[in-house]
């Protein structure tokens, strides 16, 4: 069932803009990201969502490329699990509304074909949050059968969680759902990664990133959620560290240059490509040719050339398995390599 919401637009009198040229653009090195946090536009609150992906969903707000857009979350299961709930309640969890979307938001000037560039300059995570085994659902979904849950509170400005006695991780937030809206008129559901990206699970994809999304429709009509505190490469169990989140970041439509087939990311550090599959072979055959591609492209390189870099300084991850058989896989390469 859709869910589109209703909408709210709040306008904040002046802000500073940082725009991309290009993909494959080298990010600015921030330093602090808290210190340069630009101020924000647009507020989009997490009473403003839908849970499928289409063309057809209404956006809840239209904003300028370039626009710094602020994005409040809610946990994956929409209200259905608290800070008290119980394993009892995750046995009886319903999909329905799994993956309460923040958006879409219509960028001006997007078009079939550009791409959106989409910085994460700021993820906060709210008070609370969970992690679980639910029935018929993780990777290892025929070897623990039954329901688990743990909550968790965290603590406002705290970089750790514990995760029981003598265990404690440190909070590194991400959406784990971001994506623009498919070239379909059909409500797709948000578990599956595809080509517009969605449930990526990319750890990687967090504060400081620039997430690059191929343009599938006019405005793009972007969309985040499914906010994770804390996460592995791969999310094996089914879920991360759920929590509720606020995010600040910056659309920007990038035209003319390199075309992507699925999305790509950069940091100050490293470029990225993703790929979707059913099986891992196939997933990593096709972000390897990515990476080929990028290399070619936007560094100069002969395909041999670009091939045996990848092999040799390529990192290739396991990215996400848990959405059985559908799975992402990463593909990073280091910028240091390059004289330029």
């Amino acid at each position: 069932m859709n869910r589109t919401r209703s909408r709210k637009r709040i306008l904040v009198l002046s802000a500073t803009v940082f725009a991309a040229s290009s993909v494959g653009c080298t990010i600015e090195q921030w330093g602090d990201p808290r210190e340069r946090v630009p101020e924000v536009e647009f507020t989009i609150t997490a009473d403003q969502t839908h849970n499928r992906f289409s063309s057809t969903i209404a956006p809840v707000v239209t904003v300028p490329s370039g626009a710094i857009v602020e994005a409040f979350t809610s946990e994956a299961t929409d209200g259905q699990l608290n800070l008290q709930s119980t394993a009892e309640d995750v046995a009886t969890l319903d999909f329905d509304p799994i993956h309460p979307l923040t958006g879409p938001i219509f960028v001006e000037g997007a078009k079939v074909g550009d791409v959106l560039a989409v910085q994460l300059h700021e993820i906060e995570v709210g008070s609370w949050g969970w992690a679980a085994i639910i029935p018929q659902f993780g990777f290892l979904a025929d070897s623990f059968p039954d329901a688990f849950l743990k909550t968790f509170a965290i603590d406002s400005g705290s970089s750790t969680v514990e995760f029981t006695d003598g265990v404690s991780l440190n909070l590194d937030p991400f959406p784990g759902v971001m994506g623009v809206a498919p070239a379909s008129d059909s409500l797709l559901s948000t578990i599956p990664p595809r080509a517009n990206g969605g449930n990526m699970d990319n750890r990687h994809m967090t504060q400081g990133t620039t997430v690059y999304f191929p343009v599938f429709v006019d405005g793009a009509l972007f969309s985040i959620g499914d906010t994770h505190a804390v996460q592995g490469d791969g999310e094996v169990s089914g879920t991360a560290l759920e929590a509720p989140m606020r995010i600040v970041m910056e659309l920007t439509v990038l035209k003319g240059g390199r075309a992507i087939p699925e999305p790509q990311y950069e940091t100050d550090s490293y470029y990225a490509v993703t790929a979707f599959a059913t099986d891992l072979d196939a997933a990593a055959k096709k972000a390897t040719s990515y990476m080929i591609d990028y290399l070619v492209e936007e560094r100069g390189l002969g395909r041999e050339e670009a091939y045996v870099l990848t092999s040799l300084a390529g990192d290739l991850k396991i990215s996400e398995v848990v959405d059985v058989p559908h799975v992402l896989v990463s593909l990073h390469m280091p910028k240091n390599i390059f004289e330029n």
